[in-house]
């Protein structure tokens, strides 16, 4: 009985410890989102942006591409508020198998946050302060501004850095030239352009552009058939 005692205190104390911890790391979190809007707020950010050479108006972009992103990226972006909880526990299970940051679970509002205010580094703080930003956005923006505007932060490798550039520099089209094929191929670029820019790794890239397909029948975008269609259309479109 003693022992269990000694037992409920130790977890005790260690649940009090990690509480306090916690409450700290948002604090932080917070004055780093406040300390951001302050060094410039959110409206003149967005201008500045909207302000880019090749900035690109989502009426520019076919159905197929937004619906590619929307599926690899965040394929609950018009039901959430600019945090999606599924995803974000889905991610702390994984982290904690893994004993490390495998998995983010961040919503497009979110990584719109971070590029646009916050650096790439996996720390505690900067994703506290990365919520708070995405429900700034969500309460200034609409859904369909918040994805244009994410679209035009991405970065697809090879120094191209918006969806025009990366058209030109990857298949030397303009966006109404380009293929289905070549639109989901695109869409799985951003998440690490390193590594599936089909430049540095076109089997990579091509099984990325899979994994796309694959999510984007899942989410009910496209039949298998539709899928096979853009897949054998390859070389011909």
């Amino acid at each position: 009985m003693k022992i269990f005692k000694k037992i409920i205190f130790v977890l005790s104390i260690l649940l009090i410890f990690a509480i306090s911890i916690g409450i700290v790391q948002v604090g932080k979190g917070y004055d780093m989102y406040k300390e951001a809007l302050e060094q410039m707020p959110l409206t003149e950010k967005i201008s500045s942006i909207k302000e880019k050479d090749n900035y690109t108006k989502i009426e520019e972009l076919p159905q197929i591409y937004i619906n590619a992103v929307i599926s690899v990226e965040d394929h609950r972006f018009y039901k959430h508020k600019g945090i999606d909880i599924i995803a974000i526990g889905r991610a702390l299970v994984n982290d904690i198998k893994a004993m490390s940051f495998v998995e983010g679970g961040s919503t497009i509002t979110q990584q719109l946050a971070k590029n646009i205010y916050f650096t790439q580094e996996k720390k505690i703080t900067r994703k506290i302060a990365e919520v708070f930003m995405a429900f700034e956005i969500e309460k200034k923006y609409n859904k369909e501004e918040i994805l244009e505007l994410y679209i035009n932060t991405m970065y697809f490798g090879d120094g191209y850095y918006t969806v025009k550039e990366a058209c030109k520099g990857y298949f030397n089209k303009e966006l109404n030239e380009m293929t289905d094929y070549e639109w989901t191929l695109l869409a799985g670029i951003p998440n690490a352009p390193s590594v599936y820019a089909p430049t540095k790794n076109p089997d990579l890239s091509k099984e990325r552009q899979k994994q796309v397909i694959e999510k984007m029948i899942k989410n009910g975008y496209l039949t298998q058939e539709a899928a096979d269609s853009i897949i054998n259309n390859e070389f011909y479109e």
